[in-house]
């Protein structure tokens, strides 16, 4: 009885184990030490090995807080080690946490980028950059029609000749989106960003189930080797708390016959944008010039008619004053 009870137990364990495994997503991926980020953050107030932040960033023994829920604060996080590895994957641990339930802003970015340490007003970090932004926004800036809600998590590449457009939030540039309700949740919120083969993958852990889902999946997203890992947030008229609690980077096992040389010449590029989960939008300015200029026509010719109008009584009126002064 014991022997079964103690193999039972083993068993269990081993069990558990190999579960706990699979919940943590571990692959057969090595992890990256020097573009990862875990607790205890070392050097706590003063530095974190590895790491530069600025802004408002706030190093705790918990988190690094990006910003605190106040207006107007901009923060960030960048790894100081160049990314040389064709292929990666970076899983964030973070928290958005706020005071209110229905305005809040403005949301947060993750960057794999040639520059690195710039604030900008790109949630919290520079326009016009070359390389990847994931973003996390959780305010609509949009005016017009829009078939999805907010918070938003949306991927951008460019090779730092497009502009993040906030007025559409985004719309224009936009690889792919899903929406993310991760404000406010008393459990761990992931997000994973998986770069393999010239595909990017994004998916989420917003409900503490330890497995992925997935968010979208674009092919033919060419990014250079030598980029920068970095996390950023933003708050405006409307703010939270943006929190990152760790960072976990992963060199993925290259197939037989893919190459893993660097490539720091390229230039980042996408086949393609596309926008599944939200059309295409022109300015509300714009989408209602045509009846714009309607109305403004049809208030010319009004007035062209009053004119002549007002013309031909006057004209009746005077002839009849003339015969009046004729008899």
């Amino acid at each position: 009885m014991p022997h079964s009870f103690i193999f039972r137990y083993l068993m269990g364990l081993l069990v558990f184990h190999a579960t706990s495994l699979k919940a943590e997503w571990n692959t057969k991926d090595f992890q990256k030490r020097e573009h990862s980020l875990t607790k205890p953050y070392e050097g706590s107030g003063f530095g974190v090995p590895n790491w530069d932040f600025q802004g408002s960033t706030m190093v705790t023994s918990n988190y690094i807080r990006l910003t605190p829920d106040q207006r107007s604060k901009q923060g960030a996080l960048w790894n100081k080690i160049p990314c040389r590895v064709r292929n990666w994957e970076v899983q964030v641990n973070f928290k958005v946490t706020g005071t209110t339930q229905d305005l809040f802003g403005d949301g947060f970015a993750f960057w794999y980028t040639k520059e690195r340490m710039e604030i900008g007003p790109v949630f919290g970090s520079k326009d016009y950059f070359s390389g990847l932004a994931i973003i996390g926004d959780t305010y609509s800036n949009h005016n017009g029609p829009q078939n999805h809600q907010h918070p938003y998590l949306s991927a951008m590449v460019t090779n730092g000749s497009e502009s993040y457009d906030h007025d559409k939030d985004g719309t224009h540039t936009m690889l792919g989106g899903c929406e993310v309700k991760f404000r406010n949740m008393n459990h761990e919120t992931w997000i994973a960003i998986r770069y393999e083969n010239d595909k990017l993958t994004v998916s989420h852990d917003i409900n503490n189930r330890r497995t992925w889902a997935p968010c979208f999946s674009i092919d033919g997203v060419k990014l250079p080797t030598g980029y920068y890992f970095g996390m950023s947030a933003t708050t405006g008229d409307l703010s939270d708390a943006h929190d990152v609690i760790s960072v976990k980077t992963y060199e993925l096992d290259t197939a037989d016959g893919v190459s893993k040389e660097e490539r720091p010449d390229i230039q980042p590029e996408t086949e393609f944008v596309v926008t599944p989960q939200r059309e295409h939008k022109e300015d509300p300015e714009e989408s209602t010039s045509g009846i714009k200029k309607f109305f403004i026509g049809l208030l010319v010719v009004l007035g062209i008619l009053v004119v002549v109008v007002v013309g031909i009584m006057m004209y009746q009126k005077q002839q009849e004053n003339n015969r009046k002064r004729f008899y």
